[in-house]
């Protein structure tokens, strides 16, 4: 499983037009999930979007400080196959993300976990859908 992951100021996530999802302050993480990943793979995840230190401290004195969680800030995440390809002279190669139907549920799983561990209102998970547009000022 891999994982990027963005602090932002606002992120949303647009279909056809019409803003699905979107947050304030806090994370954008585009998720790929690859064909061997497993439970251990989900949780390990969950625990780094949830604890790693990306904000920084209240008076500022340090820049790395702080986790979503400790702010209290919200978390965007969307699916994104694409962390998966490989790359064949010029064409993409995407054996090596999960088939999408499993995917579904392994990444709605991930998005339960995450809220579990979190506040669930704070938490956003995109529906899969074939093309969408991600805004998110840095």
């Amino acid at each position: 499983m891999r994982a990027v992951i963005q602090r932002v100021k606002e992120a949303s996530v647009t279909v056809d037009g019409s803003v699905i999802s979107q947050i304030g302050r806090g994370l954008l993480v585009f998720i790929g999930i690859s064909a061997k990943d497993g439970k251990k793979d989900t949780a390990y995840i969950v625990r780094k979007i949830l604890n790693l230190r990306f904000f920084p401290n209240a008076d500022g004195s340090r820049l790395w400080d702080k986790s979503v969680k400790d702010l209290g800030l919200e978390v965007l995440c969307v699916s994104q196959f694409t962390l998966h390809t490989e790359i064949k002279g010029n064409k993409l190669d995407f054996h090596r993300a999960m088939d999408p139907v499993l995917s579904r549920e392994f990444y709605s799983d991930l998005i339960k976990q995450i809220r579990e561990n979190y506040l669930s209102e704070r938490v956003k998970g995109m529906l899969f859908s074939s093309f969408y547009s991600s805004s998110y000022p840095v």
